[in-house]
């Protein structure tokens, strides 16, 4: 069994660049690879794009709904490019970002969110699973897949995100619990946003921190500043090796900030002001990784151009995708469900095959 204390997280979030942009010193945590954070960068801006015209989609009646990651795309980001091509990623609905990041096509992506049919893109492509809209749900998928990983002897690490609201649930529990006592190799990665819609996260546990409750399964938690690209991915990378390694699970928290509404159909007004969500315009993942490239010098005119076209084309290829109809057939429901049907759900299809066929004539 593991000692308690090896089993604790940091005292506070880990960092290694201030809101400035300016390094602090990690003597365990090395700063990643200017390369490394300049593909990051590239993820961020990206992402800021992403957001914002899917917000602009909304207005325009053209996507149902549009949860937004807006000053969270440095742990989006992060926990696409801690993982391997042969590893998997289990995103909730608010993780657009993060499957793009990991290679989803956009136009896919917002398949689900005009609400039209399945998960909008094939999981198996880019190891993606179904961006999940029920709260913890997909952490026990994401458990499942990293058991099966381990029996069949693969190397393979599964990166399953929640957001603090789902530390509340059941299914959290019992994917922790599971995960350690099978030795699973799942990150789970805590985005903690301070809301769990308009519950804030003091009225949520009375725990030290999200991270500490990994201690009461034996499982190793950590904490980062959810703002800082650069210490996402290193903490990520250090316990997606230390879990594909045979280390068993890892729950990581990150410390960052739901700067715009739930979504689309909420007013985050009612339950909280200006003065509060100011500061974190300062705590700015983007603008602190750019601060950080420039001073390095890394980040040139050029380079920043191209970022920007590259963002351009993807919203560019999602005013596309969201202008396009859709003419889907009704039996469709019932396409995906299972790989053999069950009695219920054949004789349901039947039932509407009559049912339209009746209206047809």
């Amino acid at each position: 069994m593991a000692d308690d204390q090896d089993l604790l997280p940091s005292e506070q979030p880990v960092q290694l660049l201030e809101p400035s942009g300016r390094t602090v010193e990690n003597p365990v945590l090395p700063l990643p690879r200017t390369d490394r954070l300049l593909a990051a960068y590239e993820s961020l801006v990206v992402g800021r794009r992403v957001n914002d015209q899917a917000g602009a989609l909304v207005r325009q009646g053209k996507l149902a709904v549009y949860p937004s990651s807006h000053g969270q795309e440095a742990c989006q980001t992060g926990a696409a490019l801690a993982i391997a091509d042969g590893d998997w990623l289990f995103p909730t609905y608010r993780d657009t970002a993060a499957a793009i990041a990991r290679g989803v096509d956009p136009v896919q992506v917002l398949t689900l969110l005009k609400g039209d049919w399945h998960s909008g893109y094939d999981p198996h492509e880019k190891r993606v699973a179904p961006q999940a809209t029920p709260l913890a749900t997909q952490l026990l998928h994401a458990v499942g897949v990293a058991h099966a990983a381990r029996l069949r002897g693969e190397g393979t690490v599964v990166m399953a995100l929640c957001g603090d609201g789902a530390t509340s649930e059941g299914d959290f529990h019992e994917a922790l619990n599971f995960a350690a006592v099978f030795k699973a190799p799942v990150v789970f990665f805590v985005q903690n946003n301070e809301y769990a819609i308009s519950v804030p996260l003091a009225r949520q546990t009375a725990a030290p921190s999200l991270a500490h409750k990994g201690i009461g399964y034996g499982i190793k938690g950590e904490r980062v500043d959810g703002n800082d690209i650069a210490a996402v991915l290193a903490v990520l990378d250090r316990e997606v090796a230390a879990a594909r390694a045979g280390g068993g699970p890892r729950l990581v928290e990150a410390h960052t900030y739901r700067m715009q509404a739930h979504t689309n159909a909420d007013d985050d007004t009612r339950y909280r002001d200006g003065e509060e969500v100011d500061p974190w315009y300062g705590r700015d993942p983007l603008l602190r990784a750019e601060a950080l490239l420039k001073r390095r010098r890394a980040l040139t005119k050029a380079r920043r151009a191209r970022i920007a076209e590259r963002a351009e084309e993807v919203a560019a290829a999602m005013r596309v995708g969201a202008d396009a109809d859709t003419d889907p057939a009704p039996s469709e429901l019932f396409a995906h469900v299972y790989a053999t049907p069950t009695p219920q759900l054949t004789e349901q299809a039947a039932l509407l095959a009559d049912e339209l066929s009746r209206e047809g004539n």
